[in-house]
């Protein structure tokens, strides 16, 4: 049986040395919003790489007018009494599970201690305006305008720690997160300079549904919104949170990709119904961000042309906190009262699907689990539905009027 969990094989073959949390949605992504506010000081490179996505390059022999081009945040080197700091604004709100600090590249010149503070803040209008652009730092108006917010005060997430250089087996730093509060912003500090690649910030988005009518449809499981990926068979190319990321997918890398599966039939043949008849599968499990009912679905296998699945099942149920835990430690030991949310329907290349009517009423469910036939890649998944609370599954009758 494939593992229930994240912690499986990466695209070179070894297990996933990273810690549970990083399979959580990165809170602190440019694809969602995320920015930079302050920067002491932009040097060598940009505190906007950071933020970037994709994982950071290396250019062999390429040069600025201010050094060596870099790709992370990289400031000079100190010869005034301070430190390095930038004041980041989350892309979406949420509560931090923990950081993945990435060295990568920084070999000689990364910081040696870092520390994160975090806060939960209203708005942005006392942050000084923001110039990104190397070999710049604040001006003295500009540095009094960041002083003045007290950033210094939040509260810290991560206490003074070391860093450990951007050589391929020591690059990832990671550090977990006790605090259960809900952040709007945090503040990097680098004891004293240096740089760093990348910054991701794992978590769970945390929504106010207060006041919310139970009569406007929402993406139940929107990254935005709570969703969150709990659980897969495979993640070889690419990982199923994407499967719940804002907007259309830009690209092939930013949706859930399997392997292809080694039990798939010599000779392929159809079934009465259309699709493939193949006995393998592959799964993934997300928790919606608010329990409700699903109305309408939308598959969109943007970019998958020549490697998008035959087919796909979706199955709704409703998981407690322990019951996730259960089944995402040892399926074999638990298994959901799944019940079916869309039967086997065949999918096509490169296309944004949308489905209501052949929906089945599975009532409220807190969890779905996506299968795909044999294997192959979906950038989106949209579950459009109405907030319930899970009490309300003893009114079925009054509930399953709505459309």
């Amino acid at each position: 049986m494939l593992s229930t969990t994240f912690r499986q094989e990466t695209g070179n073959g070894h297990l996933s040395a990273s810690p549970p949390f990083t399979d959580l949605n990165n809170l602190a992504s440019a694809e969602v919003g995320a920015k930079i506010l302050f920067a002491t000081d932009d040097f060598f490179a940009v505190a906007e790489n950071l933020l970037n996505p994709a994982p950071p390059e290396w250019k062999e022999g390429v040069f600025t007018a201010f050094g060596k081009w870099m790709d992370g945040w990289e400031t000079r080197r100190k010869r005034i009494p301070s430190h390095d700091w930038c004041l980041i604004k989350l892309g979406v709100a949420g509560i931090i599970k923990g950081f993945d600090i990435d060295t990568s590249f920084f070999t000689g010149n990364y910081p040696p201690r870092i520390s994160i503070q975090a806060a939960c803040l209203d708005n942005d209008e006392s942050f000084p305006e923001r110039v990104s652009e190397i070999g710049t730092c604040p001006t003295e108006d500009q540095m009094k305008q960041a002083e003045s917010i007290e950033s210094q005060k939040w509260v810290e997430i991560v206490p003074r720690s070391n860093l450990k250089p951007g050589y391929t087996e020591s690059c990832h730093n990671y550090f977990t997160v006790s605090e259960n509060s809900r952040f709007t912003h945090i503040r990097l500090n680098l004891f004293p300079d240096g740089g760093i690649a990348r910054l991701r910030v794992y978590g769970v988005a945390l929504r106010d549904w207060k006041g919310f009518p139970q009569h406007e449809m929402v993406d139940l499981a929107a990254m935005v919104n709570g969703g969150t990926a709990v659980a897969c068979s495979n993640k070889h190319y690419g990982h199923p949170r994407n499967l719940i990321a804002p907007g259309r997918a830009p690209n092939m890398g930013s949706g859930w990709e399997t392997a292809r599966r080694l039990d798939r039939p010599a000779v392929l043949r159809l079934r009465e119904d259309g699709c493939l008849d193949v006995t393998g599968n592959e799964w993934t499990v997300l928790k919606l961000g608010h329990p409700g009912i699903i109305k309408k679905i939308e598959v969109d296998t943007n970019h998958f042309k020549g490697n998008f699945p035959d087919s796909c099942l979706i199955e709704g149920c409703i998981m407690t906190t322990e019951e996730e835990q259960k089944f995402t430690s040892d399926q074999e030991k638990f298994e959901p009262a799944w019940r079916t949310l869309l039967p086997s329907t065949k999918l096509f290349a490169h296309r944004q699907m949308f489905f209501t009517s052949t929906i089945q009423d599975c009532g409220i469910i807190s969890h779905v689990r996506l299968t795909i036939f044999p294997d192959g890649g979906i950038s989106r998944l949209r579950l459009m539905g109405y907030l319930r609370s899970l009490q309300d599954n003893a009114l079925p009758s009054k509930l399953s009027g709505l459309n």
